[in-house]
């Protein structure tokens, strides 16, 4: 087999993301808060980046000299000291340099500090601190206060711990009954009921028919089955349901007190839709972002004569790169603009009459009237929020699945689901609507739809079904 060099040339064609393109697609799948956290980073990292802000209004020449002391007259006993005192909210001047002025005022109560809450852990620990427990005791009911989640349940089983700390069952149990002991009521407990439990005994005196409906019918008491339960208590019905709303009157997460869970979320709008004469305007929510210029500092400094060229690489680098940013974020604005002027404009019906007029709306849609890829517009849509006269919406939610009905309209699946809520919302709680029903009460307004879509409609509502509803 003989082998050879050859040299070649072909002309092909290759589909490269660019950094420029990578950079304009993250930019557009940001939400505003991430928008923000980014721009931030690049003034830090890039200076040639400004802000630009509104400048202040130019004051009177009159009042610029008013204003301009000469530097001999800043110094020295010449100085307006009264004046100075007075404008600063002083009577006088102190009586001696470093001195604190003493005034008449009362000084703020306890009222105006704001309390500052600790975790769930820090009370827990606090409250053991103060019971005469052994060295052993205090460690393993500590160790179980670190082990309870967000609404205050203990998280694992007992046996599975004890061998952890070198411990028995009986041992870990007792430490688990101190820590039961502590506030809020029901702090420690292992499930719901043992919760409950615990809760009806800290009341003096507790109806006998709460506390046999907590240890043994709660699943029924749950699915509100009050002849069920009347019948094996010997009881009558009303006696059950009275029971039954007392027992919910308790808290079923102690550990909610303390307010830790998710952490909370903040939302900008990155759209505003006002309605001006009966017609919708789309704007653009200026302060979600500030606007970018180049510094011209070091756009004079790039064109100077005397730089060196390591410094002038430098600068043209870090321009280049803030010019793309600015341009990214302008393309952003635009696409973001331009796709939220298309759902508000087939969205009308929904911003005049509600929910029940929200029509059924794909990415395919959007994007063809704008005129861009459909991941475009998935990724314009993404965490991105727009304020209403309705009510603040994330863009994702006005596209959405639906039915084709009567009379050639269109139903979404949201509003399909709020059809569904005002049925059994009215419908007679003795005698509730199953989906069979529901579904021809549907077809009788012109939605057309089969018994299993109105079952999966009616789970992702959580409303549950017909025997369950019934009183």
């Amino acid at each position: 087999m003989k082998l050879d060099y050859n040299l070649n040339l072909e002309q092909t064609q290759k589909l490269i993301i660019t950094p420029e393109l990578k950079l304009a697609i993250t930019l557009l799948q940001y939400s505003a808060l991430e928008m923000q956290e980014h721009i931030q980073e690049e003034l830090v990292n890039n200076p040639v980046l400004e802000v630009i802000e509104n400048k202040e209004e130019e004051k009177p020449e009159s009042e610029e000299a008013e204003l301009e002391v000469p530097d001999e007259q800043i110094s020295g006993d010449d100085f307006p000291w009264e004046e100075y005192f007075r404008d600063m909210g002083l009577d006088s001047a102190p009586d001696a340099p470093g001195s604190i002025k003493q005034t008449s005022d009362p000084l703020p109560t306890v009222e105006n500090y704001s309390g500052v809450t600790g975790t769930m852990l820090e009370d827990l620990l606090s409250q053991l601190r103060l019971l005469p427990l052994t060295a052993r005791e205090y460690s393993m009911a500590a160790y179980l206060a670190g082990n309870l989640d967000s609404n205050g349940y203990l998280q694992g089983e007992i046996e599975e711990r004890a061998p952890a700390l070198g411990t028995n069952v009986r041992e870990l149990e007792k430490a688990l009954r101190i820590v039961q002991k502590l506030e809020p009521t029901g702090i420690g407990c292992r499930n719901l009921q043992e919760c409950l439990a615990l809760q009806l005994a800290k009341l003096e005196d507790p109806p006998e028919i709460a506390e046999k409906i907590v240890n043994n019918y709660l699943p029924a008491a749950a699915d509100e089955r009050y002849r069920y339960i009347a019948s094996r208590l010997g009881c009558d019905e009303q006696s059950v349901k009275e029971a039954v709303e007392f027992i919910r009157t308790f808290n079923p997460k102690p550990g909610s007190v303390f307010g830790e869970g998710e952490e909370t979320r903040y939302i900008i709008p990155d759209v505003i839709v006002e309605k001006v004469d009966k017609e919708y305007v789309v704007m653009g929510n200026e302060g979600s972002a500030p606007y970018l210029t180049i510094s011209p500092f070091y756009q004079k400094m790039l064109k100077g004569e005397k730089n060196d060229e390591q410094l002038s690489s430098f600068i043209k680098n870090k321009i280049e790169k803030a010019y793309w940013l600015i341009r990214s974020i302008e393309q952003r604005r635009l696409t973001i603009f331009k796709v939220s002027q298309q759902i508000v404009d087939i969205q009308k019906p929904f911003l005049d009459q509600g929910i029940k007029k929200l029509k059924p709306l794909t990415l395919k849609e959007v994007a063809a009237n704008v005129g861009v890829h459909e991941s475009t517009v998935s990724r314009a849509a993404a965490k991105k929020y727009i304020q209403t006269p309705r009510g603040m919406f994330p863009l994702k939610f006005f596209f959405s699945s639906g039915l084709s009905g009567a009379g050639g309209n269109d139903y979404s699946a949201p509003s399909i689901k709020s059809h569904i809520q005002e049925l059994v919302g009215a419908e007679n709680q003795n005698k509730p609507l199953s989906d069979q029903h529901l579904a021809e009460l549907l077809k009788e307004r012109g939605i057309k739809i089969s018994r299993r879509t109105v079952a999966k409609y009616r789970e992702e509502i959580s409303i549950p079904p017909s025997y369950k509803r019934r009183r």
